[in-house]
């Protein structure tokens, strides 16, 4: 089978970070977003070919992300936009991706902003068994929070019901972004975009493919982080660091307080300051202050000013004058 990682995304929710970076390349501890995701591709005998989505924007960053890894199996597959007005969709660029690559075998589809906890072998293993369209659920476990997402209905393991994003959920189990498809599944990607049907959220495509052959639910237990905002990223970093602080040997810290899961990375000088939960980035300085569920990005500097849930772009100045 072959796979695509999505990460054609454009994270404006995260900016300033992810103003110029990816989202799936922000660090997680010794690792990134995506690199779970890559290594374990890399490691599975029954996928051939692994395919990034991603956009001009951001080729260049997966291109040498890819190379310095030295994963074998990834490669790029680029869609023709640089900014988020002018995406087609996710269903309209996996088609296009299909299209473009020639793609004709079975088909695995994870989204690059999932941390999951489970094996993508299980995964694989349990479409394998079932030898149809297969998504990968998890319960949420709260009704309000399962609202933002796609939901399924099951019975046993076979998905009955779908429903997107409602108002008035049935179920708090979510259809999280990772697929499978058999090969004969492909080219109903061009039929569903041919009826006018909507090109944004996998799940309408998972729906409208329901209502014409069996779909299963992969169900699992373990975690499951969607970095959509900042709240999931610094979620992801605190599962990954375990509520320790964790300090790189090429940081400085003198005279400071480090609580929860913070962690100061290399070349970043933190001085006199307080930090929880906190995200100190490459070579940024921090100095007489206390910052609480911040990003601090490379080479920003805060002097003398507390922040609290905030996001600080790279090269910013942030000082009490």
């Amino acid at each position: 089978m072959d796979a695509i990682v999505l990460a054609g995304g454009y994270a404006t929710r995260m900016w300033p970070i992810t103003r110029n970076r990816p989202k799936m390349l922000l660090p997680v501890g010794d690792t990134t977003v995506i690199d779970k995701t890559l290594a374990q591709l890399d490691d599975n005998d029954d996928v051939e070919d692994v395919y990034i989505s991603t956009n001009e924007r951001f080729a260049a960053d997966f291109e040498n992300y890819v190379d310095e890894q030295g994963y074998e199996k990834p490669e790029l597959s680029v869609e023709d936009t640089s900014d988020e007005d002018e995406k087609f969709g996710v269903v309209g660029a996996l088609a296009q991706l299909i299209d473009r690559e020639g793609l004709n075998d079975d088909l695995l589809i994870i989204a690059g902003d999932n941390m999951v906890g489970f094996d993508i072998e299980d995964f694989v293993g349990f479409f394998e068994e079932k030898e149809s369209p297969v998504l990968a659920a998890y319960d949420v476990g709260d009704r309000e929070r399962a609202k933002s997402y796609g939901l399924v209905e099951l019975d046993g393991d076979e998905v009955v019901n779908f429903q997107e994003k409602p108002d008035e959920p049935n179920t708090t189990l979510a259809s999280i972004a990772c697929y499978a498809f058999p090969a004969d599944v492909l080219p109903k990607f061009d039929t569903y975009l041919a009826n006018d049907e909507n090109p944004d959220e996998p799940g309408w495509f998972l729906q409208w493919l329901q209502d014409r052959q069996s779909v299963y639910a992969f169900t699992f237990e373990d975690v499951w982080f969607d970095i959509g905002e900042a709240d999931a990223y610094l979620d992801a970093v605190d599962w990954k660091l375990g509520g320790e602080p964790t300090v790189a040997e090429g940081a400085t810290v003198e005279n400071s307080d480090l609580n929860g899961s913070t962690h100061v990375m290399d070349g970043a000088t933190v001085k006199n300051a307080t930090l929880t939960d906190t995200l100190v980035f490459p070579d940024a300085h921090i100095e007489d202050a206390e910052l609480t569920d911040t990003v601090f990005d490379e080479k920003a500097t805060v002097e003398g000013i507390d922040l609290t849930e905030s996001l600080i772009g790279s090269y910013s100045v942030v000082a009490d004058e």
